[in-house]
């Protein structure tokens, strides 16, 4: 099925609330028509993942949800690295930074230019980033947008569990 559509108005403000169909292991490379459901989570500003948590495997869809996602070039619940990246026509690669570099290195950084076959560019770290961030960067194709984990059947398990649950970043 389609996603659906369903417009609503809160003070003047309209909020557009689509429902995907469930994204199953492999979406991420066309499995059940996962392509089609994962790009449109791509123009989200905000993603809901809806997790069982009656299951016992809510930690597994979890790390599920967030592998398929992740494979399609969206990064929940993270920022871009305050990098400045640009290519340019001429005059080889310039890299400095305004902070010390711990989890990436000036080799790292000309080795992964060149495996992308830039051989022109600026690169201006004014925070430290690894080399997927780096990665992406360089890309720049990925999307960056809030997710909040919202558990279901949540009656149906353990107080002890519940209180993990509550206890996890971002989630409801």
């Amino acid at each position: 099925a389609l996603p659906a559509c369903v417009p609503v108005y809160e003070q003047d403000c309209r909020i557009q609330l689509l429902d995907l169909p469930g994204i199953i292991e492999g979406a991420s490379e066309g499995k059940g028509r996962g392509r089609q459901v994962i790009g449109v989570a791509r123009s989200a500003d905000l993603v809901l993942l809806v997790v069982d948590a009656g299951s016992g495997k809510a930690d597994r869809q979890r790390e599920l949800l967030e592998a398929e996602l992740e494979a399609v070039g969206l990064r929940l619940n993270q920022k871009p690295a305050n990098v400045y990246f640009k290519r340019k026509k001429t005059g080889g690669v310039s890299i400095s930074s305004t902070c010390r570099l711990e989890s990436i290195n000036e080799t790292a950084v000309a080795q992964i230019l060149h495996e992308y076959r830039i051989h022109s560019a600026e690169v201006l770290f004014r925070e430290d980033c690894t080399v997927e961030q780096f990665i992406d960067l360089v890309e720049g194709n990925r999307k960056y947008v809030k997710c909040l984990y919202v558990y279901h059947k949540i009656d149906m398990t353990s107080i002890e569990e519940v209180r993990r649950i509550a206890a996890l970043p971002h989630s409801m």
